[in-house]
Order: structure tokens, then sequence, then C-alpha cells
């Protein structure tokens, strides 16, 4: 695997010629907005293919994908290109295997909205072993508010990718809202009429177990809160399903801060399956501009992680966008507005800008000059620094990562997971 960075005058043609490769297949394999333009900076995936298969009269994906003894999820992994437009025809160059060796198993989760237009769903299942549509909410009395997601369910049965039950803290508006949690928390009479709402529910919409995301959290509730998580283990554990609990980016136990109070590592990390670690967002709407996730702030979250809970029972968080800032940055000001990579690419080359790549943070970014004079600087995720984030997996022994959010496109990114690791299905023994 290589990450080629993009100097001046350099285009896909000529960049395919320097390592052997068509510009087609660096276009399928990177899924870029900007082919016949590239920018200055920008980062392009090189995967070098180790067994390809050329279509022949006749040939489907699954037919291809019993000639091969591999699965056609398979061949949509190694060929993004494929999930956009699935149709193959004599000729067609179809990548069976890339050089690279797999590192490690890992399961993966993904969050939607639910918004996610159907084609951009299919692009991204395939990398997914888990899908938590975005959200659930609770009621004092333990009830739930169910979300619109069964398009998402839908089209992820076909995948063989799981779903699981979000549940969170957040309102129909929007905002956090945990008092009716504290109320469930603090009368264990309601725990068994919660659980028995999340188990009806999946028991309908076919789901593989839940992703409890409780934020902000009071201290006073913190191993109450881990107590029920532990309840609800318990419970659907011998149901076959599991109990994934979102943790808040600590550093420390005593890391102050009602983000970071209500979430003990060591209990819910004990309570859980999994636990997902929400490493991002240190750049973020209204905060200064900086990366979204820079490496040595993840690196430190993880190294406090590890040390409470099992490194096999950890999913790293991973962004899928970034944010663009109009400088000069004012403090409770209107705020940076959220873009998908895609986006930063194309803003970049509509204002002739030259992306850069921060070594500290191991993040890109740039600056541009808007119609109306206005200076902004933006930063986002690329190939480079997801190859810099994903090799975390490896280095702390994770369980596996999961993305927030699947409505940004990152197509770059799932190519390089492929690449090192072995995406699990979903194989829970209670």
């Amino acid at each position: 695997m290589i990450i080629h960075t993009v100097k001046t005058g350099e285009t896909l043609n000529s960049i395919s010629r320097q390592y052997g490769l068509t510009p087609l297949y660096l276009q399928n394999i990177n899924m870029l907005p900007n082919p016949e333009n590239l920018v200055v900076g920008q980062n392009i995936l090189i995967l070098f293919p180790e067994i390809i298969h050329t279509v022949k009269e006749g040939d489907t994906l699954f037919s291809i994908s019993r000639e091969y003894d591999i699965q056609v999820n398979t061949l949509l992994k190694n060929n993004p290109n494929l999930s956009v437009n699935p149709a193959i025809n004599k000729g067609d160059e179809i990548i069976i295997k890339f050089d690279d060796e797999k590192i490690k198993n890992v399961i993966t989760n993904g969050y939607t909205y639910g918004t996610l237009p159907d084609k951009e769903l299919r692009a991204v299942l395939p990398y997914l072993t888990f899908i938590s549509p975005f959200t659930y909410g609770v009621e004092k009395d333990g009830s739930l508010i169910r979300p619109d997601a069964e398009n998402t369910l839908f089209t992820a049965s076909f995948y063989k990718t799981e779903p699981l039950l979000h549940i969170s803290t957040i309102t129909y508006y929007g905002n956090f809202n945990t008092e009716a949690v504290s109320v469930i928390l603090n009368t264990p009479a309601l725990w068994e009429i919660f659980f028995e709402n999340i188990l009806k529910e999946i028991e309908i919409y076919g789901y593989a177990g839940v992703d409890i995301d409780f934020e902000f959290i009071a201290s006073s509730d913190s191993l109450k809160y881990a107590e029920l998580v532990e309840y609800l283990k318990n419970r659907l554990n011998k149901y076959g399903y599991i109990i994934i609990a979102a943790l808040a980016p600590k550093i420390s136990a005593e890391q102050k801060g009602i983000l970071y109070e209500g979430h003990n590592y060591i209990a819910i990390g004990s309570s859980a399956n999994y636990a997902f670690i929400m490493t991002y967002e240190w750049g973020y709407t209204y905060g200064p501009p900086m990366a979204v996730a820079p490496i040595e702030s993840v690196k430190k979250v993880l190294d406090y992680a590890v040390s409470e809970i099992a490194s096999d029972k950890i999913l790293m968080g991973v962004p899928t966008y970034g944010y663009d800032w109009t400088l000069p940055y004012i403090t409770d000001g209107p705020g940076a507005k959220s873009i998908s990579n895609e986006q930063a690419v194309l803003t970049a080359l509509n204002y002739g800008a030259e992306i850069q790549f921060d070594a500290f943070s191991q993040s890109p970014y740039f600056y541009y000059t808007d119609e109306n004079g206005n200076v902004h600087e933006v930063w986002f995720e690329d190939a480079k620094s997801a190859l810099s984030k994903l090799r975390l997996i490896e280095m702390y022994g994770l369980a596996g990562c999961g993305y927030w959010n699947l409505e940004r496109p990152f197509p770059q990114n799932y190519m390089i997971l492929n690449s090192l690791y072995n995406i699990d299905s979903f194989n829970f023994d209670s």
C-alpha cells in the first residue's frame, strides 16, 4: 500500500503510469470526486492487485465468487465501483485479491441518521459488521421513541450487516436530555420494563443487539449507569444479543466535565460486550480551527482506555468528516460548517487551494478565500490520515472501529480498512 501525494502538474494518467496501473483502476479504488482535476496535496491510495478476473460471457458476481471460493461481499469490498453500479460486462476486470497481507480480524460499526441515499448506503455496507441507525429515544417510564430506520434495516439485510438498536439521550429536537435516563437509573423497578421494551424492538426489527449512548450522565449516576449496562448485557446475552456502550474520550479517571464524569471506564468496560470510544470532535463546530481527531489526542485516549478496559473489547471512533471555519475565529461566533471529506477536496479545487498535511496531528488542511473576500480554514480527513488512525487498531490490539457517521462518504478509508484487516461478520455465542 502506498499513499501518493499529488504534486504540481500531476494527473490521474501520469500517476497511474508511474505505478504501472490504469487511471480507471485508480479511480475505482479511490472513488475520487475530482478524477479529471486533481488538487496539489491531495492523497491518492495506491493498492496493487494480486489476482484479477477478466469477466467472461455469462459471468455474474455470484459465479465469480464461487470460482474463487470467496463471498460476493469480498468482491464488493475489493471493487467499490460495483456497489455504485453492480452490472458487469465482458472484458471488465474484477479485483479478486490485493497483494497486501491482512493483519488481523476486526469488527466494525457505522452510524447513520437513516437519510443516506440507497446507493451510498450500499457502497458502505460491505465494510460493516454492524450498522446503528441513529437513534431511539427513551422516556421516563422506560418506553422508547422509535426512529425511521426501516429502509436501512431492509437494505442491510442483503449484505449480512447486522443492525444494532441505538439508544441515546438525544431528543427529537437534537439536544441532550438526561432527565429521563436519571429517573430510570434511580428506579430499579423500571429496568425490567426498559429491557422488555428493548427486547420487543429487537425481535420486531431483527436487531443483533443494543448500542447504548447515554451522554452527559451525572457523576453521581455513573455506577448506576454501569449497573444498568451490566443488567442489560446479562439479559440480552441469554438471547444471543450483544450490547455496545459508547464512552466519551477520557484520558484519566479523574477527568472533570459533565461529558466525562458519568462514564466510568472500568465499570462500563467490564459491563458491556464492547466499548465504543468516541475519539473525535477535538475540532468541532464552536471550537477553534484544528483537526477533528489529532492522532496524539486519539493515542492519549487509547492509552488510558486500554489501561482500564480489555483492548479486545474496544472499538475506536473514526470520523468521516471535517469542518470549514471562516476566519478570524470568534468565540461564541456562528461556528464552523461541517463538511464531508469529498466536499473538502472539491472546495480546494474550486478555490485553487493547495492541501497541506500537518505531521503532528496527521491531518490535512488548507486555506482559501471565498467570493466575498473571507478567508477560510478547512480541516478534514483523507487517505493518509485514515491510514494513520486505522493502524492504531493493530498497535493497541483493539477489536475494531466505529464510524461517525455514514452520511459523509469516505471511500478511501474503507479501502484502507479492507486492505489492512479482515472484517468479521457477527458471530456471538450466548
